[in-house]
């Protein structure tokens, strides 16, 4: 599969919303607790444009979005950012899409922060093990009361 990977433009606002709620639904996390009420979820454009907050889109070669990733202050903590919305489209699983977003996103924080925390669902196995690649550490207590409270499973990675 031919891609693109770039940073999230105004025009993709609602199509990366769209992949998100597809894979939300996909996993019966089409609730609240999740991404699936995050009121930020149609701005991401605005959101991510600031410094230590970054989103990015992957694109097949008709330039449909089918997948992204971003990096987000963790509020409260200042030296910790958040691995957030990371999404593919099934179609894209298994096709080195995921890897390329990860590495993209845990570059980019390295230059602003010390550690990467994330927050998951339990029933998201293959995603469990995708973060556990990339050195991901199970944490058992939210570092910071989030509005995904949903969110089951919590990891941290050290970048420095």
């Amino acid at each position: 599969m031919k891609y693109t990977i770039r940073e999230i433009e105004e025009k993709d606002n609602k199509e990366i919303e769209n992949v998100i709620r597809t894979c939300l639904i996909e996993f019966g996390a089409n609730h609240e607790g999740t991404a699936w009420t995050d009121q930020n979820l149609g701005r991401f454009s605005e959101i991510y444009n600031t410094d230590g907050n970054k989103y990015w889109v992957a694109c097949d070669e008709k330039e449909k979005i089918i997948g992204g990733v971003g990096i987000g202050k963790l509020n409260g903590i200042e030296d910790v950012c958040e691995l957030q919305k990371m999404y593919c489209l099934p179609e894209t699983r298994g096709t080195g899409i995921s890897h390329k977003l990860m590495d993209i996103a845990l570059g980019y924080a390295k230059k602003y922060y010390s550690r990467c925390y994330l927050e998951t669902l339990e029933n998201m196995v293959a995603a469990q093990k995708f973060y556990e690649k990339y050195g991901f550490k199970r944490v058992y207590e939210p570092l910071v009361k989030t509005e995904h409270f949903a969110c089951d499973l919590r990891y941290i990675k050290n970048l420095k």
